[in-house]
Formats: C-alpha cells, structure tokens, sequence
C-alpha cells in the first residue's frame, strides 16, 4: 500500500510533514501493513505523483492561499486533483481518496468555488474548539470525538460563507464549523468537510502531535517569536491545552486514522 504526501509548504521548515511521517509509520505498524509513503514537494520543485497511489494526504502551508492561482505548481497540482476526480466519477474500483489539511483545504474551496475564501481578521494560533454540524455528528471520522473537539490552528486566512449550490453539485458536506458565538458578528469559518464520497478535508490539522509539538514550541527561538508575535499569555495557554490529554491528542488518534482505514480499506 503507497501514500503519497502532497507537502506545500514551499521549502519553508515545519512540523506538519513529520506529524503525518510519524502518524504513517505508527499507523502501519499498528494494523501489520506493508505501507510505504513519498513525499512530493509540489511548491518549492513542482513535483506532483502519479495516480498509482491507494491514498493522498495534501499538507498545510505557509502564505496565502489566494495569490497562488495560475503558477505552475499549482496548475500540476489541480490537474492531478482533476485526474483523481475523474477516475472517481469512473467505473474504476480501486477509488483514490485525497485528504486535504489547512492550506490545501483553502486551495481546494477556491479552486472549486465552495466559499468565499479570505483574510481573517485576527491570526488564529494555537489549539481551539471545533463544532460538529448536524451532519458531522453522523460522520465517521468524527463519531469518536466529543462536540466540541480540538484541533490545532494557525490559520492568517479562512474560508466562510459555503456556497450551497456549488456543494450539492459537487456531493459536499460541511460538517465543523469554528466557535459557534452568536453574540459576535462574525461568520463562523468552516472546519471540516466531506468534499466528495473519497475527498475529505479540515481547515486545521488534524495530524499535530502533541507531544512533539509542545516540545517543538518550547526550544527556546521557537518560543521567543511566539511570545513575540501572539504574547506570553497566548503563549503559555497553547503549551497547556497541546498536553491536555482530552484535546488534539484525541483529534489526532482519530481523524486521519479514520481515513487512513477508509482508503487503504482496513477495518471497513
């Protein structure tokens, strides 16, 4: 069984990529599989895998999502989207299932036209609350997570305002949505989504590491620019609730295994 990872950050160093290594390697230790995975750094060298994969996991990355339309990268990367689509919609039974994380999810919602994508107001740093929707209280990469769950979030960009009728053309179903507030006049982004039957996506990242991550966060530089950039109060909130068993640790044992078991058909 192959992975592809689809790694979109630009050459830029981060913890993403090692999350979803290790969540990989556990995940076949943990069910006996022969799996194997190949990163492709689709932004920095353009490099974009074939369709002979069983699954891809599409990372978060830096910068905006909107001033990347029409480069070349991105032309490869849409045109193997387009591809995995396409052989979905066929008669093929082996179907490709795609996961998308943080950044993708914002490409993927823009080049489909699935909401208004755009600057958030404030920078969203650190592990938050995430509601289910009525339909995301049935589904099953969800079913093992509290309402709310936790998910870890860096986000300078959103996507709000889901467009219905793009959705229902294309099988899409919202399914988290940020803090409901009703007392503040802000439009909830969305969260998490079930593109289509073998397309899955979450605009946070459902495979940080805990652990690592505090860890990643205490080295002393690492600390100094986020106490810098977000305050010491922010900074020690984020250290707490990374090692706060009930929150992404949670999130993290359950939704990308999910998939995982869906698309390489293990325990389905």
């Amino acid at each position: 069984m192959k992975v592809a990872v689809l790694d979109l950050n630009n050459n830029v160093a981060n913890q993403g990529i090692k999350c979803i290594r290790d969540l990989l390697g556990e995940y076949g230790v943990a069910h006996g599989l022969d799996l194997s995975y190949e990163i492709f750094d689709v932004r920095h060298r353009e490099e974009v895998p074939s369709t002979d994969f069983d699954a891809y996991i599409s990372s978060g990355g830096p910068g905006s999502p909107l001033e990347t339309e029409g480069m070349s990268w991105e032309a490869k990367y849409f045109k193997l989207i387009d591809k995995l689509m396409a052989h979905n919609a066929s008669t093929a039974e082996n179907k490709k299932h795609v996961f998308f994380i943080c950044h993708s999810f914002q490409l993927f919602c823009r080049q489909y036209e699935l909401g208004n994508v755009c600057k958030r107001r404030r920078y969203s740093f650190g592990v938050y609350p995430i509601h289910k929707t009525e339909a995301g209280r049935k589904e099953r990469f969800l079913k093992d997570l509290p309402d709310p769950y936790y998910g870890a979030d860096f986000r300078a960009f959103q996507v709000i305002e889901p467009n219905a009728e793009r959705m229902e053309e294309m099988g899409a179903t919202l399914l988290s949505i940020e803090k409901d507030r009703p007392h503040v006049d802000l439009e909830r982004a969305m969260m998490a989504m079930r593109f289509t039957k073998e397309f899955f996506g979450t605009q946070f990242h459902p495979e940080a590491d805990a652990e690592g991550m505090a860890m990643y966060f205490q080295v002393e530089e690492k600390k100094k620019q986020v106490i810098e950039a977000h305050g010491v109060e922010k900074y020690e909130s984020m250290v707490e609730q990374l090692l706060d068993p009930t929150k992404i640790v949670l999130t993290q044992a359950s939704i990308l295994p999910s998939f995982l078991d869906e698309a390489l058909g293990v325990l389905v």
